[in-house]
């Protein structure tokens, strides 16, 4: 499974990067901004985008709306320490087809939020 992860700290990506690819997802790409992500999701082949809830001064769900408007086709996963709970509305309001959060991460719970 091709993946994006976008978030704006550095400690993150390389964790998250090193869980994923552990559980078998190839990681083409980081991003730490909402212009490196839609270039990045522009650049390669996506199955999945998983995307910070809050990216600094950015909001991901700006951020995941910027990418369908760029034409990226993959869904968009939102993470975030908060507690999902605390961001159903906002999740089932965006272009994002769900939340895994950060404590959780790794291939089942993403596989799950996909449907599969």
């Amino acid at each position: 499974m091709h993946c994006l992860i976008v978030d704006d700290s550095a400690q993150f990506l390389a964790a998250a990067r090193r869980v994923l690819e552990a559980d078998g997802f190839e990681v083409v790409a980081t991003a730490s901004s909402g212009a490196d992500a839609v270039r990045a999701g522009r650049e390669h082949e996506l199955d999945v985008v998983l995307l910070d809830v809050e990216l600094g001064a950015e909001s991901g769900f700006d951020v995941a709306r910027a990418l369908a408007e760029a034409g990226v086709r993959a869904p968009v996963v939102m993470v975030s320490t908060h507690a999902e709970h605390d961001l159903a509305g906002l999740v089932e309001d965006s272009v994002a087809v769900g939340f895994v959060p950060k404590a959780r991460l790794g291939a089942a719970p993403i596989l799950e939020v996909l449907g599969g």
